[in-house]
């Protein structure tokens, strides 16, 4: 069977872990995902912001990195929940547009990461979980995480807005759009079905289109 490296890529609350759990599972993949418990700026930058996101970035960019590489020279498949090009594109810019992040030190942290991004190898395929923002703010909810606790719907749409705008761009693999917001890969197994043969088609050449799975 032929190797495959799949990224998982989407705004928060879209589904990402919990389909690269279950791809992983279903098709006996490798997963990887973002690093949290072990992250050592997070508490920092939820306290302060300002002072710590070029930190935090610093520590993404070499987390996620080393994942890419690790995940991808693995003998078996592997599919990870977030990518290091969001960093950049989505979260970074975020960081900058708020006003959390100087100028200055956008710049120095985006030279880095372009020397890194271009000594990576290309993923398999980019999975995109679309899902409209009134839906991700009722799962951000429902799950309850303190350090989720001060997301708006107003910084989703701005992450939405970025995500379109890097997405018109990406040129690195081919993407394949999957919208979340009527499919329950978790609790419904032919949901799942119908993810793992849109990808088996899309990573075989052929285009195809998730349709909302009316219920099923």
């Amino acid at each position: 069977m032929t190797k495959r490296f799949i990224l998982v890529a989407g705004n928060i609350g879209a589904g990402k872990t919990s389909l690269t759990e279950r791809i992983g599972a279903r098709l006996g993949w490798r997963t990887g995902y973002e690093s949290v418990m072990d992250n050592p700026y997070l508490p920092d930058f939820y306290g302060d912001m300002a002072r710590w996101s070029f930190h935090l970035q610093v520590f993404f960019l070499g987390h996620r990195a080393q994942q890419h590489i690790e995940l991808f020279n693995k003998p078996e498949s592997a599919i990870a929940d977030r990518s290091i090009y969001e960093d950049a594109y989505i979260f970074a810019r975020a960081l900058l547009h708020m006003g959390n992040l100087k100028e200055r030190d956008f710049q120095a942290y985006r030279q880095v990461y372009e020397l890194v991004a271009a000594s990576l190898p290309a993923p398999s395929l980019l999975l995109y979980l679309q899902c409209p923002v009134p839906v991700l703010m009722e799962r951000i909810h429902s799950r309850g995480r303190e350090m989720e606790s001060g997301i708006t719907a107003d910084y989703l749409h701005l992450l939405e807005t970025f995500y379109d705008e890097w997405l018109n761009t990406f040129d690195l693999c081919p993407v394949l759009t999957i919208p979340t917001a009527d499919l329950n890969f978790v609790q419904k197994p032919r949901h799942l079905d119908i993810v793992v043969e849109r990808i088996q088609e899309k990573l075989a050449g052929k285009e195809s289109v998730i349709f909302p799975p009316n219920g099923e």
